[in-house]
C-alpha cells in the first residue's frame, strides 16, 4: 500500500461523501478508490468511513484521522510548491567568486539587470584572482578564465573574448608600430603577473590555425589587469589584455593589428 496515495483517496471521499465522485475527481476508478480506503482501514485496524447506500460519512476515528491527513497533505503540497517556485524563480543565497577585473568591468554593469530578473536571490560576490576551494569556502559559483582542470566541477562557457595587443597613439608615434609579434622584442612591454606567481603571462597570437606563444621581456608588470591597461593608456608601452577589459578605454589605444585569442 502507498499510504500517501491511500490518504489522498480517503480525504477526497470524506470531502465529497461519495466514492464515485472522489474517483472522478482523482481520475481513478471507483474500485481503486475503494481499495485504497479499505487498505488504509486494514493498516490502521479501525473503520474510517460509515457506508450506506445513499451516503458516506466519517466515524469518530475517521474524523480525527481526516484532520491529521489534511494537515500532512497540506504540508506536503506546500513543500512541493516551494521547490517548484525555486526551480521557476531562483531564491536564497548565491555566493559567487569572480576575478577582480572581470567583476569590475563586466559583472558590476550587469548587476541591475540581473537583480531585476531574480529579485528573490541574495547575491554575495567576492573579487579575487586566487584559486579557491569551492567546498571548503562554501562558494556556489566561480568565474575563471581558461580551461577547467578539476574533473569534478561542472563548467559552462559563459562568454568568449579576444586578446587585444594595444598601445597608446602617443607611444606608437614615438616608437613605431610593430608589424609582427617578434617586432615586440624591440618595444617597451607592460605585462600581467597572475596572483601567486612571479612570472608574467606569455603573450598569445593567432593567424588562421597557427598559434604562437611568446615569452617577452617586460619593462613593467602588474598583478592587476586594470593597472597594466591604465599604464599602457598613459604611454608606458604595449599591453595585451582581454577585449572586454580593454573595451572601456579602446579610444585611448591604437595602431597595432589585433590578434585573436
Amino acid at each position: 500500500m502507498d499510504q500517501l496515495v491511500a490518504m489522498r483517496s480517503f480525504v477526497r471521499v470524506a470531502d465529497l461523501h461519495s466514492f464515485t465522485r472522489a474517483a472522478d475527481a482523482l481520475g481513478l476508478s471507483r474500485a481503486v478508490v475503494s481499495t485504497h480506503v479499505a487498505d488504509l482501514e486494514k493498516h490502521l485496524r479501525c473503520q474510517l468511513l460509515q457506508r450506506t447506500t445513499r451516503r458516506v460519512g466519517l466515524t469518530a476515528d475517521g474524523a480525527e484521522y481526516l484532520t491529521r491527513c489534511q494537515r500532512i497533505l497540506a504540508e506536503l503540497d506546500a513543500a512541493d510548491e516551494a521547490v517548484r517556485r525555486t526551480r521557476l524563480a531562483p531564491q536564497g543565497r548565491l555566493r559567487v567568486d569572480v576575478p577582480v577585473e572581470f567583476g569590475r568591468a563586466l559583472l558590476i554593469p550587469a548587476l541591475p539587470q540581473f537583480t531585476a530578473r531574480y529579485p528573490e536571490l541574495q547575491l554575495e560576490v567576492q573579487f579575487n584572482d586566487r584559486v579557491v576551494d569551492m567546498i571548503a569556502e562554501e562558494i556556489d559559483l566561480v568565474v575563471r578564465v581558461g580551461a577547467v582542470r578539476e574533473p569534478h566541477l561542472v563548467a559552462r562557457r559563459v562568454v568568449g573574448t579576444r586578446l587585444l595587443t594595444c598601445a597608446s597613439p602617443e607611444y606608437l608615434r614615438t616608437h613605431g608600430v610593430p608589424a609582427m609579434p617578434e617586432d615586440l622584442r624591440r618595444h617597451k612591454m607592460v605585462g600581467y603577473l597572475p596572483t601567486g606567481t612571479r612570472r608574467a603571462h606569455r603573450w598569445l597570437f593567432q593567424r588562421g590555425p597557427q598559434r604562437i606563444r611568446l615569452s617577452l621581456p617586460f619593462n613593467i608588470a602588474f598583478n592587476s589587469a586594470e593597472a597594466e591597461i591604465r599604464a599602457a593608456i598613459r604611454g608606458a608601452g604595449v599591453v595585451q589584455s582581454m577585449a572586454g577589459l580593454v573595451g572601456a578605454g579602446e579610444t585611448d589605444f591604437g595602431g597595432l593589428p589585433r590578434r585573436r585569442a
